[in-house]
Formats: structure tokens, C-alpha cells, sequence
């Protein structure tokens, strides 16, 4: 096999792509992650929102925490009910129990979003490798896995944040993942999420990045309440969504991941011509 070297642009194909899990893959809506944290919060007899819950959706479960007790309110509330706002011991606690609830409620939210499975298999017809990242740790993808791939779901690869120095917005998972799928150079990579830490992500490794609008975090809707919301309204929140994208810097926005083959070629077309995934 022929080896690319760097020493002048890659003009071959796209070789894998790298998906995200909840919302992207599976979990329409990004649901189960969500709930979790509300509820972890309650607990403690902190309210927070589902928006804000939803905020560092795609960071690493731990960091996911510390964001949101990092919210003015948030802090304001923690004053308020125990003198001081959280300090490091109350985000190890609050992420322990996250973690455990977490890997309850994975068993609820491991069917594939509509699509995504056949759509997998065009791609490996293709030639494509499939990996994929995650802000779950092992533990959680211990549960999660094994139920997804029982539904069709199974990729090639599977890297999650506690398999790396740090979750997103670093590169690492990207990284494992090359190395796992045996896939270079970068730029014959695809990442593929909801969120925009998985824009930044795929960024940070040198990827094309594509964004998913209606199925993930961003809408935090169910399948049935997205059906739901009048034409117009759906269309307002999707466009908003894919103004935050486009701002984070993704090459393209889906609504989604099932509708991923035509920027695949579009992809190869750029990438024969000589184009890079690098902006600026």
C-alpha cells in the first residue's frame, strides 16, 4: 500500500468518518444525557434548566459539570443554599452520581436515529472505516455499546474521554480513532456531531466537520415533539442552529447523519482538487 507523505497536498478520498453518539448516532435528541444532570442537580436541591443542562452537551461528563456549576446562576443558587458556591469536592460528587445515573438511563436511549444504520453500511460499501467519539466514559459506553450494536448501530471504533488525556474540544479521541481505523492523513477524515465541541473537535484534528441540526443537542427535541412543532417554528429553531454552526466554523450542516452521502462526495471532489479542510 502506498504511503502518503507530506510533502504536498493529499488529493485521495475520504477514508472514515468519526461520529458522535447521543444525537448523531443515537439517541434522538440527545435525551438521556440531558435528564441526567437535571436530575443530579435536584438532588442537591439546585434547580437548573434542561438549556442549561444542555450547554456543555459533547464535553467529557466531568467537564460537563464544572461548566455548569460555573454559570453565574447556577453559582448564585449553590451560594445561596450552602453558604459558598461548589467548590472541587461538590464537582467530584456531583460527577460520581452523574456517572451512575448516567449508566442507568443509557439502557433507555440506545436506539439508532432513523437512518443512521443503513446508512453506515452504504458508507462501508464504499470503503469508508467508521469510528466514533464521545463525552461518556467506558464505564457508560460499557452499557451503551452492546445495546446500540444488538439495533444495528456498531462502529469500527470506539473511542470515548476516558481512553484520552481530555475530552473535546481536544483532538485526541480524532487521534485514537486514525490510529485504530489505521486512517491517514487527517484530512481524509470526517467528524460528524451535534455539538458544537464536536465542530471544534474535528477542527482541532485537522478534519472536515459536519454538523446535525434536528436530530441532536442543539434542538434537544424528541422524535415526537419535533413532529410536533409547527413547519415555521421547527424551521426558525433549525436556522438559528445552523447560524451557531457555521459560526463555530463547520464545513457543512446537515439535519441528519443519514443525509451524509453527498457531502461525502462533495468531500472527494474538494480533497482531488487539492482543497484542505483548514480555514483562515
Amino acid at each position: 500500500m502506498d504511503i502518503f507523505i507530506r510533502n504536498k497536498k493529499y488529493t485521495g478520498p475520504v477514508q472514515a468518518v468519526v461520529l458522535d453518539w447521543a444525537g448523531t448516532a443515537v439517541d434522538y435528541g440527545c435525551i438521556g444525557p440531558a435528564a441526567v444532570f437535571v436530575d443530579v442537580f435536584a438532588q442537591k436541591d439546585i434547580e437548573v434548566s434542561h438549556e442549561e443542562a444542555r450547554k456543555f452537551m459533547g464535553l467529557a461528563k466531568k467537564d460537563h459539570i464544572q461548566g455548569m456549576c460555573g454559570l453565574p446562576r447556577v453559582a448564585e443558587a449553590w451560594k445561596k443554599r450552602y453558604g459558598q458556591g461548589p467548590e472541587e469536592a461538590d464537582i467530584e460528587e456531583l460527577y460520581e452520581q452523574t456517572a451512575v445515573m448516567m449508566v442507568q438511563t443509557l439502557s433507555h436511549h440506545s436506539d439508532p436515529i432513523d437512518g443512521v444504520v443503513p446508512v453506515v453500511e452504504e458508507m462501508r460499501k464504499m470503503g469508508l472505516k467508521i469510528g466514533s467519539s464521545t463525552g461518556y466514559v467506558k464505564e457508560m459506553m460499557d452499557v451503551l455499546v452492546p445495546l446500540a450494536k444488538e439495533k444495528g448501530y456498531h462502529p469500527d471504533a470506539i473511542v470515548c474521554s476516558s481512553d484520552v488525556p481530555a475530552g473535546r474540544p481536544y483532538p485526541w479521541m480524532c487521534y485514537a480513532n486514525a490510529i485504530r481505523l489505521e486512517t491517514y492523513p487527517m484530512e481524509a477524515m470526517v467528524k460528524i456531531g451535534d455539538t458544537l465541541t464536536d465542530i471544534e473537535e474535528g477542527q482541532n484534528a485537522g478534519m472536515w466537520t459536519v454538523g446535525i441540526t434536528r436530530t441532536g443537542n442543539e434542538l434537544g427535541l424528541t422524535r415526537e415533539e419535533t413532529r410536533a412543532l409547527e413547519p415555521a417554528e421547527l424551521n426558525r429553531r433549525l436556522v438559528k442552529i445552523e447560524a451557531r454552526f457555521k459560526q463555530a466554523g463547520a464545513h457543512y450542516i446537515l439535519e441528519r447523519t443519514a443525509d451524509i452521502l453527498p457531502v461525502l462526495e462533495e468531500i472527494d471532489l474538494k480533497l482531488k482538487s487539492g482543497e484542505l479542510p483548514l480555514k483562515g
